[in-house]
Parts: structure tokens; C-alpha cells; sequence
């Protein structure tokens, strides 16, 4: 057991120290803003480099090949321990939160949700506010990594239909996997610089246009005030808009276009899918917004665009209540909550292949009823699709709803309305942040929830950023049984 556990505890132990150097540049700052948190931070990133250096010397670990079992615990320990290190210095910060309170933020951050328990988040020290970013930050690149190179080698959720050769954990692939860990980063830090460029050019601050471009890039959602993306004007939004529609692109398509510029790379299925939505119900929100709310056109464009690409791309930003647009809206918003971005990039949801592959599959069914004897085959994006990779795809989908309607029932056994049970559900596995209703809509937060709420909506949160079975098979005994 412990030679399952060796490599894993080595990993997670770079891991922490990785951590710890983030916390140390937030003291840093803390300390140069003259701010109370900076001992905070400063005593979390001294214990927490600490702990991680005696478990690296403890459990150091000869090769790099790891086996699919190591991989499972790999990705959900690492997830784990993100979040429970980014919550101790919310625990033990001025702010006075509950554990549970500092868990759930920090959870949300570190899986790209968005949802949060605070308010009045403006009088928040500057070190809890950068500190809130760029947890979001850190976990968008987790999640681009996972989705590039883990999930398509244990073949989770149909992610082998982007299966690459640095997707391959074995000795030999290792110099790929490292140099493709390289350009993503570098392409992610390269996105995250000309946001905060193109933030503060359009008028917000230094600190507010950092901040926000770590959250945007990410897809994350936490803003440096309760009222969000509302304080700010349209070419702010429209800059947001780009920059969270480039955060749902498949980042090994943007490495590619950056290295050798090709149009037709852009001819993508998911990225002119993910387009295709966006143009047509931005379009058609406007439209109730200037038929139904008397609003001028850009104004309704501007508005309508950016919360759905908002929500679409699982950021959770909001400019206005769009709960108040009416049941339509509400409605169109629930079900766009679903879709998400494309795979490999920063965002949640159930990711717009599924969605796809689900259409190509009733496709060739329906043609099949018609011609019982013809041989029909799925392609997507010029590629035959194998039934592997479909099979895969339906048992996600299944049990994204199972795991939803459970989710659901828990939440409504502790006292919760049916909307707050049923959106908070979905917005944790899917990752987007605000839910619907007076609670937990874009106008409120998960503060007056229940700390029983709070665990199984963390507990959500995880799942859908691990794209569930990374998680759920964790929980199963015959992963122990090896």
C-alpha cells in the first residue's frame, strides 16, 4: 500500500511547497501594502513549505512513470490538499469565518467555481483579496493540465477523443509532457498579462485589473466587489467577454495558432459550437431585453452577452440581476449552466463535445432505424469516434445527473427551497458559481446556507471539477483491492 501511496505523497509535497511560495508572495505584498494579513500569510507559508519538505524527504521517489491507480489519487489528493491549505489563511485571518466558511471559499476558488460566502468583499484586506484570485488562477492551470494530460490517459468521460502523445504517462513520453506543461503555462501567464493590460488600459486599477484578469483567464468569477462586474462600463465587459471566451477555448488550439498561425485551425467543431450558442442566444436575450424591458440595443447586447457568456464559460461573473429578466431568461440561464466550454480549457460544465457527440450518436441511431442494415460510423472534427470513447461519454452524462438529483435531495432534506436545492446542485458540479433564487442567485451568496449545505456543495465542487469518475472511483472498493 505504501508503494502506491510513495509517489503520490511526492507529488503532493512539491505540490505544497508550491503553495506555500504563492502564500510567500502574497505576504510580501501584505507587508508592502502595510497590511495586518501579511503575518497571516507568512506563518501559513512557513508551516505549510515545512510540512511539505518533510514529506519530500521522507517519501522521495525514484522515476517518474506512474500507474492509472497513483494518477486517480494523484489528481484528487492534489485537488484536496489546494484546497485546504488555501483555506487556512482565510481561517486565520481577521475576518473571523468559520472553518467550514474559509473551506467552502477557498474550495470555490481552487475548482474555478466562483460561489462565496462573503460580503462586503470591497472592505477585504488587498492580501485576502489577491489571495482569492489567485487561487482561481492556480486552479484554472490545474485544470488545463489535468484535461490536456491526466483525464485522456484514464480515459475518463470520453477525454480520450483528445488523447495526444504527451497524454501518456510512461518514462518515454515524459520530455513531452514537460514541454507541453511549459507552453501551457507560459501561454496561460501570456493571456493573464494582456487581460490585466487590457483592464487597466479600459480604466480599472492596478490592483483591480490583476486581480480580475486571474479570474477571468481562469474562469473563475471572484471580483473585488459585491457588486461584481456591475460597477464597471461596457468596454470593460466586452473586454471580459474576449478574454472568458479565451478561457473556454481548447488551450492546445491556442498554443498552436500562437506558434504557427492557421485559420483553419479555428474551424474547431467545439470552438464554432461554443460560438454558434453564444451569437444565438446573446441575440436572442437582447431581444426580450429591448422588446420586454424597454432597453436600448447596445445596452441590452453589452448586458446579455457578457452574463451568458458569464455563465456558459462557467465563469460567474454578473453585471446585473438577470434573475429579474424573466422566466424565459431564467430558464435560457439554467440550461446554458450545463453546457460549459470546450475541453482542455479552464471552464466547467459538461463540456460541449458531450453535447456534440450526443447529437452524432442520436443522429446515426435515428438513421439506423431507417436503414436497419446500413454501417454508420460518428466522426467528429474529420476523426472516427470509437464506441470506447462514446460509451465513455454516455456513463458521464448518466451519472452527472445521478449525482445531480442526489445532490439535489440532500440539499432539500437539510430545509432548502426547490430552485436554491436544484441550482446550487448545479452550479457546484458544473462549476459556475451563482445559482437562482433570492439565496444563491447572482444578487446573493451561500452564506445563509446550512454548514451541512456547505460540505456537500464543496463536495460537489470537486466532483465536477474532477469530471466525477476521477473522484468517484476513489470511493469504490475494488480501486483498493488494486
Amino acid at each position: 500500500m505504501f508503494s502506491l501511496f510513495r509517489p503520490v505523497l511526492y507529488l503532493c509535497s512539491v505540490l505544497s511547497m508550491v503553495i506555500s511560495v504563492l502564500m510567500a508572495i502574497v505576504a510580501l505584498f501584505g507587508w508592502w501594502r502595510n497590511d495586518a494579513e501579511f503575518m497571516v500569510f507568512l506563518l501559513c507559508a512557513a508551516g505549510i513549505f515545512l510540512c511539505g519538505l518533510i514529506v519530500h524527504f521522507l517519501v522521495r521517489s525514484p522515476g517518474n512513470q506512474l500507474v492509472a491507480r497513483q494518477l486517480y489519487l494523484m489528481t484528487s489528493l492534489g485537488w484536496m490538499l489546494m484546497a485546504l491549505c488555501g483555506a487556512l489563511p482565510l481561517f486565520f485571518s481577521h475576518y473571523e469565518l468559520s472553518f467550514t466558511d474559509a473551506l467552502f471559499e477557498a474550495v470555490s476558488g481552487i475548482t474555478t467555481t466562483g460561489s462565496t460566502v462573503l460580503s462586503g468583499i470591497e472592505q477585504l484586506s488587498p492580501s485576502l483579496l489577491l489571495w482569492r484570485s489567485m487561487l482561481q488562477w492556480l486552479g484554472g492551470l490545474g485544470v488545463i493540465g489535468m484535461a490536456v494530460s491526466i483525464l485522456p490517459f484514464l480515459r475518463i468521460g470520453g477525454m480520450r477523443l483528445f488523447h495526444t502523445e504527451s497524454s501518456d504517462w510512461s518514462d518515454k513520453s515524459m520530455p513531452r509532457l514537460q514541454s507541453l506543461a511549459r507552453l501551457l503555462v507560459l501561454t496561460y501567464l501570456g493571456l493573464s498579462l494582456a487581460c490585466t493590460a487590457a483592464y487597466w488600459l479600459a480604466g480599472m486599477s492596478v490592483f483591480d485589473a490583476v486581480n480580475h484578469a486571474m479570474t477571468t483567464v481562469s474562469t473563475g468569477g471572484y471580483a473585488t466587489d459585491d457588486r461584481s462586474m456591475g460597477r464597471f462600463g461596457a468596454p470593460i465587459l466586452w473586454i471580459a467577454i474576449a478574454f472568458m471566451l479565451l478561457g473556454a477555448m481548447p488551450f492546445t488550439l491556442i498554443i498552436s495558432f500562437l506558434r504557427r498561425p492557421r485559420w483553419h485551425l479555428l474551424l474547431n467543431s467545439q470552438v464554432l459550437t461554443l460560438l454558434g450558442i453564444v451569437a444565438a442566444v446573446s441575440l436572442l436575450l437582447s431581444s426580450f431585453l429591448i422588446l420586454g424591458n424597454d432597453q436600448k440595443p447596445f445596452h441590452a447586447l453589452t448586458h446579455a452577452t457578457f452574463n451568458l457568456v458569464s455563465v456558459i464559460t462557467t465563469t460567474g461573473y454578473a453585471s446585473s440581476d438577470y434573475t429579474q429578466w424573466g422566466n424565459v431568461s431564467i430558464a435560457l440561464f439554467f440550461f446554458v449552466m450545463f453546457i460549459g466550454g470546450c475541453s482542455g480549457s479552464t471552464s466547467g460544465g459538461m463540456k460541449i463535445f458531450r453535447f456534440e457527440l450526443s447529437y452524432r450518436f442520436l443522429r446515426s441511431q435515428v438513421r439506423k432505424l431507417i436503414h436497419p442494415n446500413g454501417v454508420f460510423t460518428t466522426q467528429y472534427n474529420g476523426r472516427t469516434v470509437d464506441d470506447d470513447i462514446m460509451h465513455s461519454a454516455v456513463a458521464f452524462s448518466f451519472l452527472f445527473f445521478i449525482c445531480l438529483a442526489v445532490l439535489t435531495l440532500f440539499l432539500a432534506a437539510l430545509g432548502l427551497d426547490l430552485v436554491t436545492s436544484l441550482s446550487s446542485a448545479a452550479t457546484a458540479l458544473t462549476n459556475v458559481g451563482p445559482g437562482l433564487g433570492d439565496i444563491v442567485g447572482p444578487a446573493g451568496n451561500f452564506a445563509p446556507l446550512p454548514d451541512a449545505a456547505k460540505w456537500l456543495l464543496c463536495f460537489g465542487m470537486l466532483l465536477g471539477r474532477l469530471e466525477l469518475l476521477t473522484l468517484m472511483v476513489l470511493l469504490t472498493p475494488v480501486f483498493w483491492r488494486g
